[in-house]
């Protein structure tokens, strides 16, 4: 069992890794610091698009439309977070 808490800690992790990341370049993109002309951007904001998607959706479907303020992000990282922190607690489940 110990070994499943720890897939799931590891999946968890790659899922929080993807998020900062799509977060920052977000930021990024939105103050103009990146440009999606170039390839590589194009090529890594579809692909981080494409994996977080799946996610999102279901949420923006939940919250009011706030216009150009996505929260999708926001509730989806806290939600992350918050089961990290359910697993932590009751790892012992596991051993």
């Amino acid at each position: 069992m110990q070994s499943l808490y720890q897939i799931l800690m590891l999946i968890l992790d790659v899922v929080w890794f993807i998020m900062i990341a799509h977060i920052i370049m977000s930021w990024l993109l939105s103050f103009q610091v990146l440009n999606m002309h170039q390839p590589i951007v194009a090529q890594i904001w579809t692909g981080l698009n494409r994996l977080l998607e799946p996610i999102y959706t279901p949420i923006r479907r939940i919250l009011p439309d706030t216009g150009p303020l996505d929260l999708a992000p926001l509730v989806a990282f806290i939600g992350l977070i918050a089961l990290r922190i359910i697993l932590q607690n009751n790892a012992a489940l596991f051993f």
